[in-house]
């Protein structure tokens, strides 16, 4: 039977964690997490792997207990009421384990009996939409068409609060845009999505607001727009001959430079179009345009360090 929903509690939050902490005997875990996730909202959850990610998601669905902190999933403790947030829920597992002798059609049939039955209906549109040959046996399936199948049985209840942990991992670029574009689609009808990811720039496609979290502590909350606006691109760039190296560092958006003999490491937030102009004008030995790694975005803009 599931429990009332506490009227004291915000209608408009989704996922609420309360000073959460986890620790682990052999050590790590999380600590004092505090987070609120409208309806509605789709929340990348951002951190290098071991992070934090998994084991947050983990508690919300009561598969661990954390050992302090509260958490609220609709107004339901997580505790008390798991079995009716699962009712609620669609989960992607960082580690996908499936029955290796079925096939995807008798694995995702096994799961809409288990929530009761679905329109299969539903069931088809996401069978489409992630391109899955659903009669071959799991134990034929590529990493990538297995990471399908968890994404369909995650998502082919349309249910209101989507758990993703990871969930491009193994897919080609082209079934990450679904994904993305699934994700979306969640959002628009109302319903709410955790995204957890190691990727900046997936995070960055699709959600509202970004959590970002290193050795288990929330570093800080900050919209999409804000979190772009610190990915400035790192551009390293090695001449053939002689180089006006000023004209660079001189030109909108270049945040730090570095000369080393002939190379040119420029950070560029913004627009890279006047950067690409000038370098039209040099012969190249070499140029590479990146977006800095989760390790270098921490650790510059938020004075986290590798120790």
């Amino acid at each position: 039977m599931e429990t009332a929903t506490d009227t004291t509690v915000d209608q408009s939050v989704a996922i609420s964690l309360d000073h959460v902490t986890k620790i682990y005997r052999g050590g790590g875990g999380v600590y004092e997490l505090s987070l609120d996730i409208a309806v509605g909202e789709v929340f990348g959850f951002l951190g290098p792997n071991g992070a934090g990610k998994t084991t947050t998601i983990r508690l919300i669905l009561d598969l661990i207990r954390p050992s302090s902190g509260r958490i609220r999933v609709f107004g339901l403790d997580s505790r008390t009421d798991s079995v009716a947030i699962r009712r609620r829920v669609g989960y992607l597992p960082g580690e996908l384990a499936l029955y290796e002798r079925l096939s995807a059609r008798q694995i995702l049939t096994h799961f809409a009996h288990l929530r009761g039955g679905l329109d299969w209906k539903k069931v088809e549109h996401y069978v489409e939409a992630f391109d899955l040959d659903v009669d071959r046996p799991v134990r034929s399936l590529s990493r990538g068409n297995r990471q399908k199948v968890g994404l369909v049985a995650a998502m082919m209840g349309d249910p209101e609060f989507l758990l993703l942990d990871e969930p491009t991992s193994g897919l080609d670029p082209l079934v990450q845009r679904t994904v993305q574009s699934e994700v979306r689609r969640a959002a628009r009808e109302g319903r709410t999505v955790l995204l957890s990811s190691h990727v900046l720039s997936e995070v960055g496609e699709v959600a509202d607001r970004v959590g970002l979290i290193r050795e288990g502590r929330l570093i800080d909350i900050e919209s999409v727009a804000q979190l772009q606006g610190h990915a400035a691109h790192l551009v390293e760039v090695r001449f053939r001959g002689p180089t006006d190296v000023q004209t660079f560092i001189s030109l909108p958006g270049v945040l730090s430079h570095r000369v080393d003999d002939r190379s040119l490491h420029l950070e560029v937030a913004g627009d890279l179009n006047p950067i690409v102009a000038l370098l039209a004008r040099y012969d190249l030995e070499d140029l590479s345009i990146r977006e800095p790694t989760l390790e270098e975005l921490f650790m510059r803009f938020y004075g986290v360090s590798d120790g």
